[in-house]
């Protein structure tokens, strides 16, 4: 039995327009997505059939690879409900999000100041990858994070709240070879109500994730 399941999408495939059209998300959810969720199932089988004959030749490569598809599993989950088509602006107290518009400029000094952190780290990702909007527990503040293909360049303890992916197949169809022109526009999209609660449970539990030394 798979022990990952590919999640169904909060929203249709057109309700994200004008800024992802139909077209790509249905690619990017249908295809690319459940690839991340098949590989990881299909390396865990492998993982096993390894132990089970005590062959660890390919222990290296299956690593990497559970990482690489988990991470892709996981990510591309939350990056789905980050987004909703009555979405963007920044968020507010009036919204009942205050509590993370207040962790946002004590961490960042302003919203703008977030809001272009963010958007350069996507926008500049070496090939591949992702910006991320992470609380970090030690500090028990928010951090951006600029992650190399799904897995690569994070803070081991910090967890993900807000996520924009840079990959080309989250843009290509619509937007060329104009990453910035995606991610600019991504603001638009953004659900700050998932964002905040992510956060709240992400700040409740920070002290378990991680104990300080």
């Amino acid at each position: 039995m798979a022990v990952y399941t590919l999640p169904e999408l909060p929203y249709d495939y057109a309700a994200l327009e004008p800024v992802i059209n139909p077209q790509i998300v249905e690619l990017h959810h249908d295809k690319h997505h459940a690839a991340y969720v098949k590989g990881a199932n299909d390396t865990l089988e492998q993982l096993a059939e390894a132990r089970d004959k005590e062959s660890w030749g390919s222990i290296n490569g299956l690593e990497k690879n559970l990482a690489f598809h988990l991470s892709g599993h996981i990510l591309h989950s939350i990056y789905w409900h980050n987004m909703t088509g009555d979405g963007g602006g920044e968020p507010l107290a009036a919204d009942g999000v205050g509590e993370l518009a207040d962790a946002i400029t004590e961490s960042f000094g302003s919203f703008a100041g977030f809001k272009a952190q963010l958007t350069k780290a996507s926008a500049t990702t070496q090939g591949s990858g992702w910006g991320v909007l992470a609380y970090e527990p030690l500090s028990g503040r928010l951090i951006v994070e600029q992650v190399y293909d799904h897995q690569g360049n994070v803070g081991q303890g910090s967890t993900p709240v807000l996520v924009f992916d840079a990959w080309e197949h989250a843009f290509y169809l619509q937007y060329k070879n104009q990453k910035v022109d995606f991610i600019d526009a991504m603001w638009a999209v953004v659900n700050w109500q998932d964002v905040a609660r992510r956060y709240a449970a992400a700040k409740e539990r920070g002290d378990s994730l991680l104990l300080a030394p």
